[in-house]
């Protein structure tokens, strides 16, 4: 789940860590009443959940009430990259000397938590890894011990940070992990982090991502989500109590387990296809599910054919082919379905399947993705 800057920020805040002064604006009065009691030059931001709001002109400097009030009224209802603004935030704006990128993330080769710590601020980081990866730090975090005092400053002056400023973003490191580890966070980054022309260091921006398997533990989060900021499709199956992530292309995807369904979308890719989405059913396959997952990915115009690729293990193939049947057969579908099925009971899965006339069996995940490229390549 991810979360707007302002949120961000004031999470960190509740975790020791500076921010500039600020509040959020539904509508231009209210952002020139913030500006008027901040009562000094302010940045006007975009809220929304992508990058690039600068270029984009949605981040905007002011000096008075009156020109915040003009600021927010160019930039909320403003497109940037899809998504329309619906809220500034409104906050001091600070005089930055020098800017840092510092965050902390989940490294999955290693299993363990990382710092990266960059004195190259204020870019996206990915672009600073391909460019010029010497000016990355990047430090394990031990689980056992978490990130004492000693390592975060070990980090600043290794990355070569200004040593008058080293107290301060170690100080604001803590804070972070604090934050990263209390929140269930799979991201939390400070981009930039900035040492002010007078020698104050603060989060000038501020990133977390939450992980969804974890919200369980934090309701209080609930509040901070909102549908109109994401895909809509995979709002809708977030509804649905489906696993679903758009990619754009044209054949339908829908598989028991997660490892099942990648494998399947590179079959797709390396039968020359185009995989619409990643959708899990996980274990069964019973008709409403079966259902639900169809309408879901056929929500899509996008999609010209469905591959089903389902594996019988604890629950049996020719089950699993009933409710197959038993769930498109009350669909109006005009795509073509191909479907393969491997495990227990499959001889009698695939014999049910064949005498369904709306649905063709494949007996290998290749040959299946074949079938549904060339079948959807010739309604193309």
């Amino acid at each position: 789940m991810k979360i707007h800057e302002y949120q961000a920020k004031s999470l960190l805040a509740q975790h020791g860590a500076p921010i500039p002064a600020g509040e959020v604006a539904l509508d231009a009065a209210a952002a020139a009443e913030i500006a008027s009691k901040i009562g000094k030059r302010v940045a006007v931001k975009a809220q929304v959940h992508v990058g690039g709001r600068g270029k984009a002109g949605g981040i905007r400097l002011a000096d008075t009430a009156d020109s915040a009030f003009e600021a927010a009224k160019a930039i909320i209802g403003m497109d940037i990259k899809g998504l329309t603004v619906e809220k500034v935030l409104v906050e001091e704006a600070v005089d930055i000397r020098t800017e840092y990128y510092l965050g902390i993330t989940l490294d999955r080769d290693a299993r363990q938590d990382v710092v990266i710590f960059s004195l190259a601020g204020g870019v996206d980081i990915e672009e600073v890894a391909a460019t010029t990866p010497e000016k990355i730090v990047r430090s394990l975090i031990d689980p056992t011990m978490g990130l004492p005092a000693y390592q975060c400053r070990q980090i600043a002056y290794e990355a070569g940070a200004a040593h008058a400023a080293v107290p301060q973003i170690a100080r604001i490191l803590a804070a972070l992990y604090r934050t990263y580890t209390d929140l269930d966070a799979t991201l939390a980054e400070i981009n930039p982090l900035a040492i002010l022309s007078d020698g104050r260091v603060i989060a000038a921006d501020c990133k977390i991502v939450i992980d969804d398997n974890a919200l369980f533990r934090h309701p209080e989060l609930n509040d901070l989500k909102e549908e109109a900021e994401e895909d809509p499709y995979e709002a809708e199956a977030h509804r649905r109590g489906l696993q679903y992530v758009r990619l754009g292309g044209n054949v339908g995807v829908i598989g028991n387990g997660a490892g099942l369904v990648m494998g399947t979308l590179d079959e797709v890719k390396r039968a020359g296809g185009s995989p619409a989405n990643f959708l899990d059913i996980g274990g069964g396959a019973k008709a409403e599910v079966v259902r639900s997952a169809l309408e879901m990915v056929l929500l899509d115009p996008n999609v010209k054919g469905v591959f089903f690729n389902v594996f019988g293990g604890i629950t049996r193939c020719d089950e699993v082919a009933k409710g197959i049947i038993e769930g498109t057969s009350t669909m109006d579908i005009h795509v073509p379905i191909v479907v393969r099925l491997a495990g227990t009971r499959v001889a009698e899965g695939r014999h049910l399947l064949a005498q369904t006339s709306n649905l063709t069996p494949a007996a290998s995940m290749q040959e299946a993705a074949s079938k549904i490229v060339e079948l959807v390549g010739k309604l193309a």
